[in-house]
């Protein structure tokens, strides 16, 4: 029998998959739930999936959210992560209507809330910290105190490259927390990043639920995460469960919360990073390992009961990925647009946490996370084995995510070896996948698509699963190159192919004696392509004149954003490399450089100023020196 908690309503200050997430541990337990949206997102998941909803301007505006929970009658408002879980003035206002947070205390997410605050705190606990500002030396990592999520943070190898790291982390800082305010500490060039999850409740209860790895990183963004983590000695690992502990008992931490540490691969030392005092994106294989809905533990503790549990012992290994509306084969350039066909995987040994739904439009209004993919199994191998499944299972089309790239990662055997440090991303290079086989697919699938079809069958595509039986001419597509199909004699390009099944947008096709199973898009003058999770776009060469019509010093917006700064004027002299103006998209920076030395010619970047991609920035020219000068 599922034991009831004390909450009759939760309010949802957030949106998108965590959001949905809380809302079915409510639904669990027969609490109902209010959603909180913008106009944007007037028809989304979240909204729907709530009993109630209310439209706020932001999802920043505390006195709205705030004003919304009390008109509902809100018992509690759950707060998600991002937007406003760790600001201290939203949970004195919460306190001040009487509406209870579903997180620690103002006092308590103020003082651990700021990383310079907190690091005193963990001094004081005995806990262990990085060397900082001078004692540090180079290389000295710049990061925001107030910040998290790798945002407002920049490695400085030199104190010629200071002034301009701390320039953009102080803009990042600005736009992502409100506050530019910087620290200064050792960076360690092979770190692993250890993080341990601590509940704690206002009876003075304290436990930890293990450990997490989140070494895979790309410039302090998470991309995979892991319980427990991996290649531990039993002493860091009692030195990290055992801080984080001390540290969360130290303030009296209530509500789930996480204790972030740096482990130096190279010595074995451990140092404190940083305490998040809110539900983690990564909180899923946390849930694996331990058998716990960490939601349900902050609801019964918000509604004043006592933790009935201690840490245990974990159960298997987890792994989670986080999907991005990005490009990681052209320098993880944010991506927007309509998801024309989303599949998430259909395996029972794949969890998802989504809110992302075929024909649903992504912008750059909020951060590009899509959703998660987590898997569970009986060791590490036999989970790393299940994430490439799910991946291989795993398709967006309508606009380019990072799926492909996440499956190659997961497969890799530095991922395998557990050898990924936390800079190892930066360092290294993750080839992008040949574009050959999904064209074989992409070719065949256009082909069967322009033949004649019987009539009423419904089509190729149709839910009956229709398959050609005529015996057709060959065919010559036209995609981002002409291509032969004989389908008569089963061959693409000479390549032997044999169609097993074609349905719903799925294809399944034995490509020179492999299996291939992939998800197709095909329409007059492109064909997309889904295949191992990498999206593959096929475009007839006309249609990409025009957008090829520049010339190679003009600096195209290469996505929808904001024209943070403009660094040069018409006339300008600039060096190969340099930067010309700075974009902002998806709480990204991307710095605009010069393609050669030349001259500025054209400036049509304002900043301030949003721009659709393709837009066209700056223009250089080369320039001839005369002779004598």
């Amino acid at each position: 029998m599922i034991r009831p908690i004390a909450l009759d309503s939760v309010l949802v200050a957030n949106r998108g998959e965590i959001a949905l997430r809380i809302m079915r541990t409510c639904r669990r337990f027969g609490i109902r739930t209010i959603a909180v949206y913008t106009a944007v997102d007037a028809g989304a998941p979240h909204v729907r999936a709530a009993d109630e909803s209310v439209e706020v301007a932001s999802y920043l505006d505390i006195d709205a959210v705030v004003a919304a929970a009390v008109a509902t009658g809100a018992s509690a408002v759950h707060p998600g992560y991002g937007f406003l879980s760790e600001r201290a003035a939203f949970a004195q206002a919460l306190a001040d209507a009487g509406v209870t947070l579903v997180g620690p205390s103002a006092t308590v997410m103020e003082q651990m809330g700021r990383k310079d605050a907190a690091r005193e705190i963990a001094v004081a606990a005995g806990v262990p910290v990085v060397p900082r500002g001078e004692d540090a030396g180079f290389p000295v990592l710049v990061k925001a105190a107030a910040g998290g999520g790798g945002k407002g943070m920049r490695v400085v190898r030199s104190e010629a490259e200071m002034a301009e790291a701390v320039a953009a982390a102080k803009r990042e800082a600005a736009s992502a927390f409100g506050d530019d305010t910087m620290l200064v500490e050792k960076y360690v060039e092979r770190g692993r990043h250890i993080e341990v999850q601590v509940l704690g409740d206002t009876h003075g209860n304290v436990v930890h639920l293990f450990e997490r790895d989140c070494s895979t990183q790309r410039r302090h963004q998470k991309v995979i995460e892991e319980a427990p983590a991996p290649t531990l000695t039993d002493a860091v690992r009692e030195t990290v469960l055992s801080s984080a502990v001390a540290l969360a008992r130290h303030v009296g931490y209530v509500s789930a919360g996480t204790v972030e540490f740096l482990l130096d691969a190279d010595t074995d030392e451990v140092y404190f990073l940083e305490m998040n005092t809110r539900l983690q994106v990564e909180h899923p294989v946390t849930e694996c390992i331990a058998g716990v809905d960490l939601v349900e533990q902050q609801l019964r503790v918000a509604a004043g009961e006592a933790l009935s549990f201690t840490s245990g012992e974990p159960a298997g290994h987890a792994i989670e990925v986080r999907v991005y509306a990005e490009d990681p084969f052209h320098d993880f350039l944010p991506q927007a647009g309509t998801a024309s066909i989303v599949r998430w995987p259909a395996t029972s040994a794949a969890r998802t946490d989504h809110a992302l739904e075929s024909g649903q439009v992504v912008s750059t209004s909020f951060d590009p996370m899509l959703g998660k993919v987590i898997v569970h199994g009986r060791d590490r191998d036999d989970a790393r084995r299940l994430l490439v499944e799910a991946l291989d299972q795993t398709a967006i089309l309508g606009l380019t995510t990072n799926v492909g790239f996440l499956r190659r990662l997961a497969a890799s055997d530095e991922f395998r070896d557990a050898t990924i440090d936390t800079a190892w991303l930066d360092r290294h290079h993750v080839p992008a996948p040949s574009s050959d086989l999904a064209r074989t697919v992409a070719a065949w699938t256009s082909a069967m698509l322009t033949a004649v079809t019987a009539p009423g069958a419904g089509g190729p595509f149709g839910s009956d699963g229709f398959r050609l039986g005529a015996d057709p001419a060959p065919t010559l597509v036209e995609l981002d190159r002409e291509v032969l199909v004989d389908r008569h004699a089963g061959t693409v390009g000479g390549v032997p192919v044999r169609e097993v099944s074609a349905a719903n947008h799925a294809v399944r096709l034995v490509v020179d004696g492999v299996t291939v199973d992939a998800v197709v898009n095909a329409q007059p003058g492109f064909v997309d392509v889904a295949l191992h999770g990498q999206r593959f776009l096929f475009t007839a060469p006309d249609r990409l004149a025009g957008a090829a019509a520049v010339g190679d010093g003009t600096l195209l917006a290469p996505m929808p954003g904001t024209v943070l700064d403009v660094r040069v004027a018409v006339g300008d002299r600039v060096e190969a490399g340099q930067v010309l103006g700075v974009m902002e998209a998806m709480k990204m920076e991307l710095a605009l450089k010069a393609p050669f030395a030349g001259a500025v010619s054209a400036v049509d970047a304002v900043a301030g100023t949003q721009v659709p991609i393709g837009t066209a920035l700056f223009v250089v020219e080369d320039v001839v020196e005369e002779a004598g000068r």
